[in-house]
Protein backbone atom coordinates (compact mmCIF):
# COMPACT_ATOMS: atom_id res chain seq x y z
CA UNK A 1 0.00 0.00 0.00
CA UNK A 2 1.27 3.47 -0.89
CA UNK A 3 0.46 6.00 1.82
CA UNK A 4 -2.23 5.78 4.46
CA UNK A 5 -5.69 4.41 3.58
CA UNK A 6 -8.68 6.76 3.44
CA UNK A 7 -10.43 6.56 6.79
CA UNK A 8 -13.94 6.73 5.33
CA UNK A 9 -15.34 6.43 1.82
CA UNK A 10 -18.93 7.66 1.69
CA UNK A 11 -21.71 7.65 -0.89
CA UNK A 12 -24.26 10.09 0.46
CA UNK A 13 -27.14 9.34 -1.89
CA UNK A 14 -28.58 6.19 -3.41
CA UNK A 15 -31.87 5.05 -4.91
CA UNK A 16 -34.27 3.37 -2.54
CA UNK A 17 -37.11 1.07 -3.66
CA UNK A 18 -40.58 2.56 -3.96
CA UNK A 19 -42.86 2.34 -0.94
CA UNK A 20 -45.37 0.26 -2.90
CA UNK A 21 -42.69 -2.31 -3.72
CA UNK A 22 -41.57 -2.50 -0.09
CA UNK A 23 -45.16 -3.17 1.01
CA UNK A 24 -45.12 -6.39 -1.01
CA UNK A 25 -42.40 -7.72 1.33
CA UNK A 26 -43.72 -6.52 4.67
CA UNK A 27 -44.86 -9.36 6.88
CA UNK A 28 -43.52 -12.02 4.52
CA UNK A 29 -41.65 -14.88 6.23
CA UNK A 30 -38.04 -15.12 5.12
CA UNK A 31 -38.72 -18.65 3.86
CA UNK A 32 -41.34 -17.29 1.47
CA UNK A 33 -38.91 -14.62 0.24
CA UNK A 34 -36.13 -17.12 -0.49
CA UNK A 35 -38.61 -19.39 -2.29
CA UNK A 36 -39.64 -16.44 -4.45
CA UNK A 37 -35.96 -15.58 -5.03
CA UNK A 38 -35.04 -19.03 -6.34
CA UNK A 39 -33.59 -20.16 -3.02
CA UNK A 40 -31.08 -17.30 -2.84
CA UNK A 41 -30.18 -14.37 -0.64
CA UNK A 42 -29.99 -15.87 2.85
CA UNK A 43 -27.20 -14.50 5.04
CA UNK A 44 -25.08 -16.81 7.21
CA UNK A 45 -27.43 -18.86 9.39
CA UNK A 46 -25.73 -17.64 12.57
CA UNK A 47 -27.01 -14.09 12.03
CA UNK A 48 -30.19 -14.05 14.12
CA UNK A 49 -32.34 -11.51 15.98
CA UNK A 50 -31.29 -10.78 19.57
CA UNK A 51 -34.97 -11.31 20.45
CA UNK A 52 -36.75 -14.06 18.48
CA UNK A 53 -39.85 -11.89 18.08
CA UNK A 54 -37.97 -9.21 16.14
CA UNK A 55 -38.66 -8.74 12.43
CA UNK A 56 -37.38 -6.20 9.93
CA UNK A 57 -38.06 -5.07 6.36
CA UNK A 58 -36.60 -2.13 4.48
CA UNK A 59 -33.95 -0.84 2.09
CA UNK A 60 -30.31 -1.49 2.95
CA UNK A 61 -28.00 1.30 3.96
CA UNK A 62 -24.64 -0.46 3.85
CA UNK A 63 -21.44 0.09 5.74
CA UNK A 64 -18.17 -1.78 5.86
CA UNK A 65 -16.17 -1.86 9.08
CA UNK A 66 -12.61 -3.16 9.33
CA UNK A 67 -12.10 -5.85 11.97
CA UNK A 68 -12.22 -4.42 15.53
CA UNK A 69 -13.25 -1.03 14.09
CA UNK A 70 -16.67 0.67 13.99
CA UNK A 71 -16.00 4.10 12.49
CA UNK A 72 -18.21 3.46 9.45
CA UNK A 73 -21.11 2.25 11.60
CA UNK A 74 -20.87 5.34 13.81
CA UNK A 75 -20.86 7.68 10.80
CA UNK A 76 -23.65 5.79 8.98
CA UNK A 77 -26.28 7.25 11.29
CA UNK A 78 -25.66 10.68 9.74
CA UNK A 79 -26.84 9.37 6.36
CA UNK A 80 -29.72 7.11 7.39
CA UNK A 81 -33.29 7.92 6.42
CA UNK A 82 -36.52 6.78 8.01
CA UNK A 83 -37.17 3.13 7.21
CA UNK A 84 -33.58 2.19 6.32
CA UNK A 85 -32.03 -1.05 7.52
CA UNK A 86 -28.38 -0.48 8.39
CA UNK A 87 -26.40 -3.46 7.11
CA UNK A 88 -22.98 -3.65 8.76
CA UNK A 89 -20.37 -5.82 7.10
CA UNK A 90 -17.73 -6.58 9.72
CA UNK A 91 -15.93 -9.49 8.03
CA UNK A 92 -17.49 -11.85 10.56
CA UNK A 93 -15.19 -10.34 13.19
CA UNK A 94 -15.55 -12.05 16.56
CA UNK A 95 -13.17 -9.82 18.50
CA UNK A 96 -15.16 -6.70 19.32
CA UNK A 97 -18.75 -5.47 19.21
CA UNK A 98 -19.61 -3.05 16.42
CA UNK A 99 -22.56 -1.25 18.02
CA UNK A 100 -24.18 -0.90 21.45
CA UNK A 101 -27.32 0.37 23.09
CA UNK A 102 -26.78 4.15 22.86
CA UNK A 103 -26.00 3.86 19.15
CA UNK A 104 -29.18 1.80 18.73
CA UNK A 105 -31.15 4.36 20.72
CA UNK A 106 -30.11 7.11 18.31
CA UNK A 107 -30.73 4.87 15.30
CA UNK A 108 -34.30 4.37 16.47
CA UNK A 109 -34.67 8.09 17.10
CA UNK A 110 -33.73 8.95 13.51
CA UNK A 111 -36.16 6.34 12.14
CA UNK A 112 -33.91 3.40 11.30
CA UNK A 113 -36.05 0.27 10.84
CA UNK A 114 -33.41 -2.21 12.00
CA UNK A 115 -29.79 -3.30 12.07
CA UNK A 116 -28.14 -6.34 10.50
CA UNK A 117 -24.53 -7.08 11.43
CA UNK A 118 -22.39 -10.09 10.52
CA UNK A 119 -20.20 -9.33 13.52
CA UNK A 120 -20.94 -8.84 17.20
CA UNK A 121 -22.99 -6.35 19.22
CA UNK A 122 -23.09 -5.54 22.92
CA UNK A 123 -25.25 -4.09 25.73
CA UNK A 124 -27.98 -6.68 25.32
CA UNK A 125 -30.13 -5.36 28.18
CA UNK A 126 -30.07 -1.85 26.74
CA UNK A 127 -30.61 -3.08 23.18
CA UNK A 128 -33.71 -4.98 24.25
CA UNK A 129 -35.00 -1.92 26.06
CA UNK A 130 -34.52 0.22 22.96
CA UNK A 131 -36.60 -2.31 21.03
CA UNK A 132 -35.16 -1.68 17.57
CA UNK A 133 -34.71 -4.95 15.62
CA UNK A 134 -31.07 -6.07 15.79
CA UNK A 135 -29.75 -9.10 13.91
CA UNK A 136 -26.18 -10.14 14.67
CA UNK A 137 -23.79 -13.07 14.82
CA UNK A 138 -23.47 -12.82 18.59
CA UNK A 139 -22.68 -10.75 21.67
CA UNK A 140 -19.41 -9.57 23.23
CA UNK A 141 -18.58 -6.73 25.64
CA UNK A 142 -15.39 -5.63 23.84
CA UNK A 143 -15.75 -2.31 22.05
CA UNK A 144 -14.20 -1.37 18.72
CA UNK A 145 -11.93 1.47 17.63
CA UNK A 146 -12.88 4.40 15.39
CA UNK A 147 -9.92 4.59 13.04
CA UNK A 148 -11.16 3.00 9.79
CA UNK A 149 -10.74 2.30 7.04
CA UNK A 150 -14.44 1.95 6.39
CA UNK A 151 -17.06 2.55 3.72
CA UNK A 152 -20.66 3.73 3.66
CA UNK A 153 -23.16 2.89 0.91
CA UNK A 154 -20.87 0.80 -1.23
CA UNK A 155 -21.31 -2.85 -2.15
CA UNK A 156 -20.45 -5.01 0.85
CA UNK A 157 -20.31 -8.70 1.65
CA UNK A 158 -22.42 -9.35 4.74
CA UNK A 159 -22.85 -12.89 5.99
CA UNK A 160 -21.55 -14.20 2.68
CA UNK A 161 -24.05 -12.28 0.53
CA UNK A 162 -23.34 -9.24 -1.65
CA UNK A 163 -25.47 -6.30 -0.54
CA UNK A 164 -25.83 -2.99 -2.36
CA UNK A 165 -27.42 0.13 -0.90
CA UNK A 166 -31.13 0.06 -1.76
CA UNK A 167 -31.45 -3.74 -1.78
CA UNK A 168 -34.44 -5.04 0.18
CA UNK A 169 -33.68 -6.65 3.53
CA UNK A 170 -36.15 -8.98 5.25
CA UNK A 171 -35.44 -10.58 8.62
CA UNK A 172 -37.27 -12.75 11.12
CA UNK A 173 -36.58 -15.55 13.60
CA UNK A 174 -35.22 -17.80 10.83
CA UNK A 175 -32.60 -15.29 9.69
CA UNK A 176 -32.06 -12.55 7.11
CA UNK A 177 -32.67 -12.50 3.36
CA UNK A 178 -31.51 -9.83 0.89
CA UNK A 179 -33.17 -9.21 -2.48
CA UNK A 180 -31.25 -7.06 -4.99
CA UNK A 181 -33.18 -3.92 -5.87
CA UNK A 182 -32.89 -4.77 -9.58
CA UNK A 183 -34.72 -8.07 -8.97
CA UNK A 184 -37.16 -6.83 -6.34
CA UNK A 185 -40.12 -6.35 -8.69
CA UNK A 186 -39.84 -9.83 -10.19
CA UNK A 187 -39.35 -11.43 -6.78
CA UNK A 188 -42.34 -9.50 -5.38
CA UNK A 189 -44.58 -10.94 -8.10
CA UNK A 190 -43.35 -14.44 -7.32
CA UNK A 191 -43.78 -13.77 -3.62
CA UNK A 192 -47.48 -13.13 -4.15
CA UNK A 193 -47.75 -16.55 -5.80
CA UNK A 194 -45.76 -18.19 -3.00
CA UNK A 195 -48.15 -16.73 -0.43
CA UNK A 196 -51.16 -18.17 -2.29
CA UNK A 197 -49.57 -21.59 -2.68
CA UNK A 198 -48.57 -21.73 0.98
CA UNK A 199 -52.14 -20.98 2.06
CA UNK A 200 -53.42 -23.72 -0.26
CA UNK A 201 -50.81 -26.21 0.98
CA UNK A 202 -51.65 -25.50 4.62
CA UNK A 203 -55.31 -26.12 3.90
CA UNK A 204 -54.49 -29.34 2.03
CA UNK A 205 -52.43 -30.69 4.94
CA UNK A 206 -55.21 -29.92 7.40
CA UNK A 207 -57.81 -31.69 5.22
CA UNK A 208 -55.73 -34.73 4.24
CA UNK A 209 -55.87 -38.05 6.04
CA UNK A 210 -52.58 -39.05 4.41
CA UNK A 211 -49.92 -37.18 2.45
CA UNK A 212 -46.66 -37.97 0.65
CA UNK A 213 -43.90 -35.39 0.48
CA UNK A 214 -41.98 -37.10 -2.32
CA UNK A 215 -42.88 -38.49 -5.72
CA UNK A 216 -42.11 -42.20 -5.67
CA UNK A 217 -42.84 -42.78 -9.36
CA UNK A 218 -40.66 -39.84 -10.44
CA UNK A 219 -37.83 -41.01 -8.18
CA UNK A 220 -38.04 -44.51 -9.67
CA UNK A 221 -37.80 -43.06 -13.18
CA UNK A 222 -34.77 -40.92 -12.32
CA UNK A 223 -32.59 -43.45 -10.59
CA UNK A 224 -34.68 -46.10 -8.96
CA UNK A 225 -35.69 -46.90 -5.44
CA UNK A 226 -34.34 -49.90 -3.55
CA UNK A 227 -36.32 -51.18 -0.60
CA UNK A 228 -34.51 -53.29 1.99
CA UNK A 229 -37.62 -55.03 3.29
Amino acid sequence: MIGEPVALTIRRNFERPAAQLLRAYRGAPTGFVTDAHNGQGCLDYRIKPIDPSMTVCGPALTCYCSPTDNLAAMAALDFAKKGDVIVIAARNDQTAAVIGDRWAMWAKKVGVAGIVCDGLVRDIVGLLQVGIPVFARGLAPNSGFKHGPGEINTRVSCGGIAVDPGDIVVGDRDGVVVVPRADAGTVAARLAEVRKKEVALDAAVRRASSMQFWNEAETRARGGVRYLD
